[in-house]
């Protein structure tokens, strides 16, 4: 344990030399003072002889922190924008700032990239692959080929996404080291513990693992597709399972627009008002009728074919909601939409969200403070998912239970919201959103006693809410820890989280007795 407690040591200072070479700690310092030992050991770490090439007052703090980031890897990549999820820790202004990070490096060669799909597919797959091109696409985790396979007799053109070489494990090194800093930092400055950071690169850990293995991402995209294929304007492209493997993903080659490219679209004739309306109406209709909706829904994500169709790509990260939490979700946007709060108060007890000896018309009272101020505002600063997140700020104190799963799904619709926005600033995300809840609240008839009905049916379930990640997969578990923001105590990932934390522990007292064991020969000898 010695031997890979230095090499963590070893790789903990190469990341300090990076981070210390870089402008990031300078930005951030404006935002956060850090400690004043850790300033001193990154300053004598960053004596270097060569002139810093970001000395210029042409570029903004916001892009000299991104393209710091950008240059440091993977791992800061990833924990750039997994921080930027965190206000709560690293403060509002510093999180916007990080928002702006791209997840974007520069492409691993071609030859690497075939070398990597024959190890994965094997040979004869391999060879069945036509016109391998150069990288059309690189981010931080692998990068993307357009290509041709053979589909029976056809000839198709598909995207296929490759893993960086060796990138588990250069990622799984740092993010160790990492943690090994946070241990460092917890035990030297107690203030800190508060934040868990430990807890947030564990968490960092666990969910860029499982984006890693994409073979969750084909299982998605394929469950996603037979979920919608028959949702008129929204088309999911189609996996090829005998070219797709651990480190590798084959899936149709889309000709289409980046929804970002709102000129373009216009001048295709293409109408972004409509696309506007359809992206929320899409995304609530997978939320609510199947229980399964895309959770990574941002611009870059999306493009728009010349029909006109919109077309997700990216798959890793999805959200899913069980029956319970989808009558939830459907019966308490479409009570505000209604403005009926005594309604949207009696479906939380019914729920058991909040306790029974909770006073419907003092929790409607509440409610009623959310709903009312947010039909006083125009059109453009009305927000489905800025409700949510002052519902759950609301209901908390009267003691309501947490649900991962809708933390995460109110969290994407701020960003589908705002996607449609830049399309068309007038979108009315009220009269948007009705249809779709009315429909699906309409196929299960009566509203309230159906919900009591599947309420007792779902007993168990309900039972069993507070273990939930002891019965996920390792994929939906990954995500709801990322939406709740922690690890529960009950699951698999909390066990390993304490034994990494003892085996710091261990590493800690070891040094601390093998430096007072060479203070003491020192003593000794001179």
């Amino acid at each position: 344990m010695e031997n890979i407690m230095i090499k963590k040591l070893f790789i903990l200072l190469k990341i300090a030399r990076k981070l210390a070479l870089s402008d990031a700690i300078k930005v951030i310092s404006k935002f956060h003072k850090p400690p004043l030992i850790i300033k001193i050991f990154l300053s004598l770490l960053s004596i270097s002889f060569s002139k810093n090439k970001y000395d210029s007052n042409k570029i903004s703090d916001e892009e000299k922190l991104c393209t710091s980031i950008q240059e440091m890897g993977t791992t800061f990549i990833k924990l750039g924008q997994f921080l930027s999820t965190r206000p709560d820790i690293i403060g509002e202004v510093l999180s916007m700032q990080l928002e702006k990070l791209q997840d974007r490096l520069p492409p691993f060669s071609t030859y690497e990239a075939k070398e990597i799909a024959k190890k994965n597919l094997g040979n004869e797959a391999f060879n069945s692959i036509i016109n391998f091109g150069e990288p059309v696409a690189a981010a931080s985790i692998a990068q993307v080929h357009k290509a041709q396979i053979k589909d029976g007799k056809i000839i198709k053109d598909v995207a296929i996404k490759i893993l960086r070489p060796n990138i588990k494990k250069i990622f799984n090194d740092e993010i160790d080291a990492l943690m090994l800093l946070a241990y460092f930092i917890e035990s030297l400055i107690s203030k800190t513990k508060r934040l868990k950071l430990i807890e947030v690169v564990f968490l960092l850990k666990e969910i860029t693992n499982h984006e890693m293995d994409l073979r969750f991402e084909a299982a998605a995209a394929n469950e996603f597709a037979e979920n919608t294929k028959n949702d008129a304007g929204f088309h999911v492209p189609k996996i090829y399972w005998n070219f797709t493997s651990e480190e590798i993903l084959t899936l149709d080659w889309i000709e289409g627009v980046s929804i970002r490219e709102k000129e373009i679209l216009k001048n295709k004739k293409i109408n972004i008002e409509v696309i506007a309306t359809d992206i929320i109406q899409h995304f609530l209709r997978h939320a609510v009728r199947d229980g399964f909706f895309h959770a990574d829904m941002h611009q870059g994500n999306l493009f728009i074919d010349d029909n006109g169709q919109i077309i997700p790509i990216d798959f890793g990260i999805m959200g899913r909601m069980d029956q319970l939490n989808r009558r939830y979700l459907a019966e308490i946007l479409y009570g505000f939409v209604q403005r009926d709060y005594k309604k949207v108060a009696e479906v939380h007890i019914i729920a058991g969200l909040v306790p029974n000896n909770v006073n419907v018309d003092e929790l409607a009272q509440a409610l009623r403070s959310i709903g009312e101020p947010i039909f006083g505002q125009t059109v453009k600063d009305i927000s489905g998912g800025k409700l949510l997140k002052q519902l759950f700020d609301v209901t908390e104190k009267f003691n309501m239970q947490t649900q991962p799963q809708l933390l995460l799904l109110q969290k994407t619709m701020v960003v589908v919201e705002g996607v449609a926005r830049k399309l068309n600033p007038n979108t009315n995300i009220w009269e948007t959103s009705k249809p779709v809840l009315e429909k699906w609240l309409k196929q299960t008839k009566d509203p309230i006693n159906t919900f009591t009905n599947t309420l007792k049916d779902s007993a168990e379930v309900l039972k069993k809410l507070p273990e939930f990640p002891k019965i996920m997969d390792k994929a939906n578990q990954a995500l709801t820890f990322m939406a709740s923001g922690k690890i529960p105590q009950e699951s698999n990932s909390f066990s390993a989280l304490n034994e990494k934390k003892v085996e710091m522990k261990s590493f800690r007292n070891q040094s601390i007795i093998g430096l007072l064991l060479l203070v003491f020969l020192g003593i000794i000898v001179f």
